[in-house]
């Protein structure tokens, strides 16, 4: 499925707000699932597959009865892992190793992305609401080995997922981030109110149109984000080629 709004509804920034925006930054972060890969790359849906699967198994219910109890803890608490922590019991380390036990053979590495990755001046971090381990093995798949310094994760946030502005301030503390001197790109708008309301530059990543989109429709929504935006792209290889240009005037 298309984003609800496609990027192309919103204004192509000019060379002066690259600049303007991206100038002064020395520390990039990016997200992990969707943003560093397209979401029809089919890795989010055996992510969503094993979730699914993990509490058929956990509490002994059938396949409809473990989706709808997924989603309801998705959108009441963040995340499924956070759902179950506040309803039932830590699972921690049990969910992630197994809801992140997939086949990334299919993800095609992205030479494009790590040139441009590479090129950025400064600090590269993810910020991921999945595992460190996750993130690492999914990087490296896309061949950003080394590319980045850490990937910061939902332990190292206490278990507290994005949006909440307390996942925020503990990823600004852990990796000593200045958010005024910091850009987040993202696939999903409201995870970007808190890093625009603290200072940093914010870029939403959505899906190219006629593409396939598995994320929920209120993860693909962007109706909002005017309020908590500075720019869209369906491209984030094409946008960071674009602002590394000039940033090496």
């Amino acid at each position: 499925m298309a984003p609800l709004i496609a990027p192309s509804e919103f204004r192509l920034p000019s060379d002066a707000a690259l600049r303007a925006r991206f100038g002064h930054i020395t520390t990039w972060v990016f997200d992990l699932d969707n943003t560093l890969y397209p979401p029809d790359s089919g890795i989010w849906p055996r992510i969503d597959e094993r979730i699914t699967l993990f509490l058929i198994e956990l509490f002994g219910i059938d396949g409809l009865s473990a989706r709808a109890l997924h989603k309801h803890y998705y959108s009441r608490h963040g995340t499924t892992l956070r759902g179950l922590i506040e309803e039932h019991f830590d699972q921690t380390e049990r969910f992630l190793e197994f809801v992140h036990d997939i086949d990334r053979s299919g993800l095609k590495p992205d030479p494009i992305l790590a040139r441009e990755v590479g090129r950025l001046p400064g600090r590269k971090l993810i910020f991921t609401n999945g595992s460190r381990n996750h993130a690492i093995l999914t990087a490296s798949q896309l061949g950003l080995d080394g590319l980045f310094e850490d990937a910061f994760d939902i332990v190292a946030a206490g278990l507290t997922p994005k949006p909440t502005e307390a996942a925020y301030d503990a990823f600004l503390e852990r990796c000593q981030v200045n958010p005024h001197t910091a850009a987040m790109f993202e696939d999903v708008a409201r995870n970007l109110a808190v890093p625009k309301a603290k200072g940093m530059t914010t870029t939403l990543v959505t899906t190219k149109a006629g593409r396939l989109d598995h994320r929920e429709a209120h993860d693909r929504a962007i109706s909002d984000a005017a309020d908590v935006v500075d720019f869209v792209t369906d491209d984030l290889s094409e946008f960071l080629a674009r602002l590394n240009s000039h940033l090496t005037d």
